[in-house]
């Protein structure tokens, strides 16, 4: 193809406009990717409402990427990859590889990251360029419109909590069954976990239950948050992934103790934690950001293996701009998926 299709915002806060565009040759160290299914995440709002410095328009957002290899860059062949290798792209959209983190080994907080859709184009386009340690290889078992979502909201759970001080048979909640937090729940359930889903809500438990939880708590019954964890023993692990600084909040007074939060969902707010809740039990207030593209890899061949699989209406890409108001609007359920083909 001579060109091809991208879902732009043009300025800030959109509205989205699909135009063609000509098709980018890979730089060395670089690949181009046929799209094939890209996610569309909460956090793509913040580069089409200008959240973030440095945020450029048009914006081309989308960090949950899956398609196959199209063309390979000088170098890149070298590094295992050939034409028609299926793969995904994430948050983590490749590193600088100089800063402080990077020397560490400590990639994903590299200093200079490059997030598909504010460094680079993003994947809602029929074609991204990549550099090569931002590539993921997506198993046989999983279909495009799996594995997209896989490269942030599921690598970004599934490595939350494999990071975190959790072991098997300890009690873990997540709070949240959105996007995020509907893989949380099975990959805690699968992870060997004694499980508890936290939503808003009593006739949110059938799912949590249907995702592997063993306990669901409703954050808007007359027992606190707090209470009804320390009633199971308290948690080991809260895994945040509801971007609300306030319900994040009433989780602490649930953890055991030397327990831990994991926060994951993103919010500006500030969280109304005193230092005393943290002293007294040794607690541990941890953010999360992600994961590398080794992280995508193993967060997938994990699904693959134990049959967890997002949530996900699919929607061609020249519908990008209502597929994007329906997840921000939080209707959807539970990953927003555009797909060129």
């Amino acid at each position: 193809m001579s060109t091809y299709r991208v879902a732009q915002a043009a300025a800030a806060g959109g509205p989205f406009e699909v135009v063609e565009r000509e098709v980018p040759q890979p730089g060395p160290g670089h690949v181009r990717v046929a799209v094939d299914a890209c996610g569309i995440c909460h956090s793509d709002a913040f580069f089409v409402n200008a959240g973030l410095p440095g945020v450029t328009f048009p914006v081309v957002p989308g960090h949950e990427i899956a398609g196959r290899i199209e063309e390979l860059g000088e170098g890149v062949r070298e590094r295992g990859w050939q034409m028609g290798d299926r793969v995904a792209v994430g948050w983590f959209g490749g590193s600088c590889g100089h800063c402080t983190p990077c020397r560490q080994g400590d990639f994903v907080v590299c200093q200079n990251l490059k997030v598909p859709g504010w460094a680079y184009d993003g994947g809602f386009a029929e074609a991204v360029i990549a550099p090569a340690d931002a590539l993921a290889r997506i198993p046989d078992a999983l279909a495009a419109t799996d594995a997209g979502p896989m490269a942030c909201a599921g690598v970004t759970t599934f490595h939350g909590l494999r990071r975190s001080s959790a072991r098997p048979g300890d009690l873990v909640a997540v709070l949240g069954i959105g996007g995020l937090g509907h893989l949380g729940v099975q990959y805690a359930a699968a992870m060997g976990f004694e499980t508890v889903a936290i939503a808003r809500g009593a006739e949110k438990a059938d799912l949590a239950k249907q995702l592997g939880a063993h306990h669901y708590v409703d954050s808007t019954a007359d027992t606190s948050v707090a209470d009804a964890l320390q009633s199971l023993g308290g948690a080991k692990v809260v895994l945040a992934t509801a971007g609300d600084a306030e319900a994040i909040t009433a989780t602490v007074d649930g953890l055991s103790h030397r327990g831990e939060l994991v926060v994951i969902g993103a919010s500006v707010d500030p969280m109304g934690i005193s230092p005393v809740q943290l002293i007294m039990s040794g607690r541990v207030v941890r953010g999360h950001p992600s994961g590398t593209a080794q992280d995508v890899q193993d967060t997938m061949a994990f699904s693959a293996l134990h049959g967890i699989r997002p949530m996900v209406e699919t929607v061609p890409l020249d519908q990008a701009g209502e597929a994007y108001q329906k997840m921000l609007s939080g209707t959807a359920r539970f990953r927003m998926v555009l797909t060129t083909r």
